[in-house]
């Protein structure tokens, strides 16, 4: 049996970080794991620069709700429950992705969690387990599922290397370069072909 896992952020939804960067006026804030690879450096440096502003989880709330997810996400999403069994696998935190998750059906996310002060201040993260999305991808083909998977970021690429078949979406180009192996798409319709023909 096949199961497809999604990373969420820049596959179906915009970059929660990067919309808030923009909406805040922070460049700093702006770095994903396209940019930087190691996950929990990148969350400390996020941390410290919302204390350094006095931004705390509402603010990046306000701007959550603001967000769509990506024009064509849901359909494509919708069309692929119909075929085969769907998890989104997120390094993002519950506390950023419910309102996304609601508008784009409620599929199933497993994600992480954030450490919230009682004044809305984020003081840490904490990380459901170890690597995540390769650890769950593992999980699942213990219980006797096929995986396939897809992203665009580094914290991606471990999950679609274990998986039966991988692909890249919207990607960068230096992801692309430096992994050929994988079939990049930029638009859904391609997209959903290329994991159908694998199921």
């Amino acid at each position: 049996m096949n199961i497809v896992c999604l990373d969420m952020e820049g596959v179906l939804t915009p970059e929660i970080w990067i919309a808030f960067s923009k909406e805040t006026g922070i460049p700093e804030l702006s770095r994903t794991t396209r940019d930087e690879p190691d996950y929990d450096k990148l969350m400390r440096f996020r941390i410290g620069i919302l204390k350094e502003h006095g931004l705390g989880l509402k603010e990046i709330q306000a701007t959550i709700r603001k967000i769509d997810p990506l024009p064509g996400a849901r359909e494509f999403l919708d069309t692929l429950r119909k075929e085969t069994q769907v998890v989104i696998l997120s390094d993002t935190f519950d506390q950023f992705a419910m309102p996304l998750i609601a508008k784009l059906n409620y599929p199933t996310l497993f994600c992480n969690t954030l450490e919230v002060a009682e004044n809305g201040e984020i003081t840490g993260f904490k990380m459901r387990v170890q690597d995540s999305k390769l650890t769950s991808v593992r999980a699942l083909q213990a219980m006797g599922f096929e995986t396939i998977a897809a992203g665009d970021s580094f914290n991606d690429l471990k999950m679609i290397q274990a998986s039966k078949a991988g692909f890249l979406f919207r990607t960068t180009e230096a992801i692309k370069k430096d992994y050929p192996q994988y079939p990049a798409f930029e638009e859904y319709d391609d997209f959903l072909k290329a994991i159908e023909a694998v199921l």
